[in-house]
């Protein structure tokens, strides 16, 4: 799965313009964003015109990312996970599966696969703005080949400085074999706690969720 990947200026030069960049173009970053430039790459995220549905775009270290959509696997890990979390997460809670989350110390935005958020934060206003990565209860991220590294490294660190009190990672593409990990425990900018399972073995979620997540099926 390709990704393309769009600087401040050419985003935000499309944007004004009216033109769709595609999705077909690679281009290298700024080295640093000025808080002028911050606002601007923040406007051209909300605006920016995606390839096609079910496209998403993902602000990674400083860059607009347009990622394409998932496979089969992939939908179907994410199915099993929407159902089993569905039978136990309360009432106010939702299940939310396009949703932009900021991490304040750094000003990325990240779109995980799934995110746990409590159904205040999804009516807060304006409807359009990215939530807070700590009002997250869980994050959620599977693993495709282009992205792989991204989501084990980049966004580990940015989940558990954003404060996100767990996250799960479920890599289809680990060099050990395909292995759910859950992340917990956040501090000082990273994650104190981390509980591995191959696939085929249960991963235990802890309260509030108190889940046995089977992986037989992913």
């Amino acid at each position: 799965m390709t990704r393309a990947i769009a600087t401040v200026s050419e985003v935000v030069g499309a944007v004004r313009d009216g033109i769709d960049t595609g999705g077909d173009r690679a281009m290298t970053a700024a080295p640093a964003l000025e808080p002028s430039t911050w606002h601007e790459l923040v406007e051209a995220w909300r605006n920016v015109q995606l390839p096609g549905k079910g496209w998403r775009a993902e602000i990674i270290e400083g860059v607009i990312v347009m990622t394409p959509p998932p496979g089969k696997p992939h939908n179907k890990v994410n199915s099993r996970v929407i159902k089993a979390l569905a039978r136990v997460i309360l009432d106010e809670w939702e299940l939310a599966t396009a949703l932009g989350v900021v991490i304040p110390a750094t000003g990325d935005t990240y779109e995980p696969d799934l995110a746990v958020v409590p159904r205040e934060v999804l009516d807060a206003d304006p409807p359009g703005d990215p939530v807070v990565a700590d009002q997250l209860l869980l994050a959620v991220e599977i693993t495709s080949w282009s992205n792989a590294k991204t989501d084990r490294e980049t966004k580990l660190r940015g989940y558990a400085l954003g404060g996100v009190p767990l996250y799960l990672l479920i890599d289809r593409f680990r060099a050990g074999g395909p292995s759910v990990l859950l992340y917990s425990n956040p501090e000082s900018g990273s994650y104190r706690e981390l509980s591995c399972v191959p696939f085929d073995k249960p991963v235990e979620l802890p309260d509030p969720f108190n889940l046995t997540l089977e992986t037989r099926d992913f």
